[in-house]
């Protein structure tokens, strides 16, 4: 969900923001030392004390970044006429990321599950995340009018994770765009329209 250019013309503080994800998405959060996102942001490594005196900082700057782009991707597609037209627009999104999820997986995905690895599971901060993308399928599945509009939610949101992580591990995108179709027939047959 990172964009692999920064910005231009933004502040020193939001490049070290986007730095830190690409860098936690493309090395992992534990290989990743604040020289690293200097370096990647073009900011000599004594000024960053100034934005983030941690590495957790940037984590949690990188967790608000991941929720602002979700939530840029679902402003997007919030005009859309129905449900099942939001919710394969959201499939089309991840199959457009095929080629990221072949080298590093899912962004959201990867920093959730290596945060889950930490004793405080970063304050539940990765379950939050995941959530905002359940809680919108959940909308769109209840919209459709589906009883099991959670149940089907998550099954959505565990079929791209579980696509990412077989694109990333085969390095293959073509699995993403058959399972993009697979989903996207899925949802015209629980919609009525298959």
């Amino acid at each position: 969900m990172t964009d692999s250019v920064t910005p231009p013309k933004i502040g020193k503080r939001e490049r070290l923001v986007h730095a830190a994800a690409r860098v936690f998405y493309e090395q992992g959060i534990e290989k990743t030392t604040i020289a690293d996102i200097a370096t990647a942001a073009d900011v000599p490594v004594g000024n960053v004390y100034y934005y983030f005196k941690t590495k957790d900082q940037f984590v949690q700057a990188v967790i608000d970044t991941h929720a602002a782009v979700l939530g840029e991707v679902i402003a997007g597609i919030e005009p859309l006429p129905g449900p099942a037209e939001r919710l394969k627009a959201m499939v089309a999104s991840w199959v457009d990321q095929r080629e990221l999820a072949v080298r590093f997986g899912c962004p959201t995905g990867s920093l959730a599950a290596e945060l889950d690895k930490r004793a405080d599971a970063f304050g539940g901060e990765p379950a939050r995340l995941m959530s905002l993308l359940i809680d919108w399928a959940r909308a769109q599945f209840a919209e459709l009018g589906r009883p099991d509009a959670a149940e089907l939610a998550v099954a959505f949101v565990a079929a791209y994770q579980g696509i990412s992580l077989l694109t990333n591990t085969f390095r293959d995108p073509e699995l993403m765009v058959t399972e993009g179709a697979r989903l996207e027939r899925w949802i015209d047959e629980l919609a009525g329209q298959g």
